[in-house]
């Protein structure tokens, strides 16, 4: 047995404590690049890798659900030979691993807005969406043209115009039925956020439903990041107690 099989071990012996949504915030290709003097599109192209082996490994561990942000509202702001060549790598990449994706029983899933993409591109990951729907295992969640001011605009806007017809009373209106508006309508907030690079920010990303969410900051860069880094996260979140406000009993700890 390797090492990290041992851990592995370990994190399954606490069943209760295993986190059921895990986001993480992929963080530091550019700069993986930069330090091997390549062009940042080289680093996204290695962070392809690291995708790969974390989407192996949390259907390894039995997590329910796995989101990546994949591409944000901002990174349209990026050069825009950058931003077609993460277009096409996120659709190649997406045909290339729909094999693996059926294999280990995935479901595909996408948040954010829709409009941006060309639509042959938006057709692709649709098809995936379409074809792993059935898939019983990990829902890996991937966050496209995705921002969590826009999303919380989106749902004030849905829920304004249900109001204005009707169909809501305002006075009604609470977390619960906030959170059905949302992209992420019948999916349980993350439990962990992991964040490369080592930066100490959220960045738009998941907002409303990381309120109480763990945090955990790594320095490691996302295309050296994988099995060995996604078990000592969980292994860390598993050693921390989550009182969501509130004040831990005796007999709780």
């Amino acid at each position: 047995m390797t090492d990290l099989d041992a851990v592995k071990e370990r994190i399954l012996a606490r069943p209760d404590r295993l986190p059921h949504h895990v986001a993480i915030i992929m963080d530091g290709n550019g700069r993986w690049a930069a330090m091997r003097n390549k062009p940042r599109t080289f680093g996204h192209e290695a962070g392809v890798k690291a995708v790969r082996e974390v989407v192996r490994a949390s259907a390894e561990l039995g997590l329910k659900y796995l989101t990546l942000y994949t591409f944000s509202v901002e990174n349209w702001k990026r050069p825009p030979d950058e931003v077609t060549a993460l277009m096409s790598l996120l659709v190649r990449t997406t045909l290339d691993e729909m094999q693996e994706l059926m294999k280990n029983d995935v479901r595909l899933v996408t948040i954010g807005r829709p409009d941006g993409m060309s639509e042959d591109q938006r057709q692709v990951i649709d098809e995936a969406v379409r074809q792993t729907k059935d898939n019983a295992g990990l829902v890996l969640i991937l966050a496209l043209n995705y921002g969590g001011r826009t999303e919380i605009l989106d749902a004030v806007r849905a829920i304004a115009k249900a109001a204005k017809v009707g169909l809501i009373d305002p006075a009604n209106i609470d977390e619960a039925l906030f959170s059905e508006f949302l992209y992420t309508a019948n999916v349980p907030d993350p439990d962990l956020l992991i964040r490369t690079s080592g930066e100490r920010r959220i960045s738009n990303f998941l907002l409303w439903q990381t309120s109480y969410t763990e945090l955990h900051i790594i320095d490691t860069l996302w295309p050296d990041f994988g099995r060995q880094e996604l078990f000592d996260a969980i292994l860390d979140y598993q050693g921390r107690e989550r009182r969501f406000g509130k004040v831990l009993l005796k007999d709780e700890l």
